[in-house]
Protein backbone atom coordinates (compact mmCIF):
# COMPACT_ATOMS: atom_id res chain seq x y z
CA UNK A 1 0.00 0.00 0.00
CA UNK A 2 1.33 3.13 -1.34
CA UNK A 3 0.94 6.25 1.07
CA UNK A 4 0.29 9.65 -0.27
CA UNK A 5 2.31 12.12 0.48
CA UNK A 6 5.03 9.76 1.62
CA UNK A 7 7.81 10.88 4.18
CA UNK A 8 10.04 11.60 1.43
CA UNK A 9 7.59 14.66 0.27
CA UNK A 10 6.79 15.37 3.61
CA UNK A 11 10.48 15.73 4.70
CA UNK A 12 10.82 18.08 1.85
CA UNK A 13 8.23 20.11 2.34
CA UNK A 14 9.52 20.65 5.85
CA UNK A 15 13.08 21.17 4.79
CA UNK A 16 12.40 23.66 1.90
CA UNK A 17 13.25 26.56 3.55
CA UNK A 18 17.22 25.53 4.61
CA UNK A 19 19.57 27.22 2.86
CA UNK A 20 22.33 25.00 1.03
CA UNK A 21 24.70 23.61 4.09
CA UNK A 22 22.35 24.28 7.05
CA UNK A 23 21.08 21.66 9.09
CA UNK A 24 17.93 20.20 7.84
CA UNK A 25 15.05 20.68 10.18
CA UNK A 26 13.30 17.48 9.97
CA UNK A 27 16.34 14.50 9.46
CA UNK A 28 13.99 11.48 9.87
CA UNK A 29 10.66 9.75 9.73
CA UNK A 30 10.28 10.04 13.60
CA UNK A 31 10.01 14.08 14.05
CA UNK A 32 7.32 13.78 11.16
CA UNK A 33 5.08 10.97 13.27
CA UNK A 34 5.97 12.75 16.31
CA UNK A 35 4.67 16.31 15.17
CA UNK A 36 1.65 15.10 13.16
CA UNK A 37 0.46 12.93 16.14
CA UNK A 38 0.49 15.85 18.53
CA UNK A 39 -1.03 18.04 15.82
CA UNK A 40 -3.52 15.47 15.58
CA UNK A 41 -4.35 15.05 19.59
CA UNK A 42 -4.79 19.50 19.28
CA UNK A 43 -7.45 18.65 16.45
CA UNK A 44 -9.15 15.89 18.54
CA UNK A 45 -9.22 18.31 21.80
CA UNK A 46 -10.27 21.51 19.30
CA UNK A 47 -13.38 18.84 18.26
CA UNK A 48 -14.02 17.75 21.76
CA UNK A 49 -14.50 21.34 22.94
CA UNK A 50 -16.49 22.40 20.07
CA UNK A 51 -18.34 19.29 20.54
CA UNK A 52 -19.51 19.90 24.10
CA UNK A 53 -20.76 23.98 23.77
CA UNK A 54 -22.61 22.00 20.63
CA UNK A 55 -24.51 19.62 23.02
CA UNK A 56 -24.67 22.12 26.13
CA UNK A 57 -27.21 24.44 23.45
CA UNK A 58 -29.10 21.69 22.13
CA UNK A 59 -29.73 20.61 25.50
CA UNK A 60 -30.61 24.45 25.87
CA UNK A 61 -28.31 25.19 28.85
CA UNK A 62 -29.24 29.20 29.14
CA UNK A 63 -25.77 29.93 29.25
CA UNK A 64 -24.33 28.04 26.43
CA UNK A 65 -26.28 30.21 23.90
CA UNK A 66 -23.06 32.87 24.06
CA UNK A 67 -20.72 30.64 25.84
CA UNK A 68 -17.74 30.59 23.18
CA UNK A 69 -15.72 27.25 22.81
CA UNK A 70 -12.37 27.78 24.74
CA UNK A 71 -9.22 25.43 23.97
CA UNK A 72 -6.12 26.54 23.67
CA UNK A 73 -4.88 24.74 19.99
CA UNK A 74 -5.94 25.98 16.59
CA UNK A 75 -8.53 24.75 14.66
CA UNK A 76 -8.28 22.49 11.54
CA UNK A 77 -6.07 24.73 8.59
CA UNK A 78 -7.77 22.65 6.28
CA UNK A 79 -10.76 20.82 5.16
CA UNK A 80 -12.04 18.80 7.59
CA UNK A 81 -14.22 17.20 5.03
CA UNK A 82 -13.86 14.68 2.01
CA UNK A 83 -17.25 14.51 0.34
CA UNK A 84 -19.83 13.48 2.77
CA UNK A 85 -17.29 11.69 5.28
CA UNK A 86 -15.04 13.59 7.89
CA UNK A 87 -11.97 13.30 7.59
CA UNK A 88 -9.67 11.47 10.64
CA UNK A 89 -7.61 14.02 12.54
CA UNK A 90 -4.39 12.30 11.87
CA UNK A 91 -5.15 12.68 8.28
CA UNK A 92 -5.70 16.48 8.63
CA UNK A 93 -2.57 17.19 10.16
CA UNK A 94 -0.72 15.62 7.88
CA UNK A 95 -2.47 17.53 5.07
CA UNK A 96 -1.23 20.74 7.21
CA UNK A 97 2.01 19.69 6.96
CA UNK A 98 1.92 19.01 3.19
CA UNK A 99 0.44 21.89 2.82
CA UNK A 100 2.93 24.19 4.77
CA UNK A 101 0.14 25.48 6.89
CA UNK A 102 1.50 23.67 9.89
CA UNK A 103 5.49 24.07 10.44
CA UNK A 104 8.04 21.70 12.79
CA UNK A 105 10.26 23.15 15.44
CA UNK A 106 13.38 21.74 16.66
CA UNK A 107 13.84 22.13 20.12
CA UNK A 108 17.27 23.44 19.60
CA UNK A 109 16.01 26.62 17.26
CA UNK A 110 13.27 27.07 19.91
CA UNK A 111 15.75 27.42 22.95
CA UNK A 112 17.88 30.42 21.10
Amino acid sequence: MMLHPSYTDLMDVVNSGVEYGEAPVVASRYSIVMATAKRARQIIAVQAASDAVRRERMNGAENARHREVKCNYVPPLVSTRQGKYSKKPLSIAVEELEQGKMRIISKDNSEE
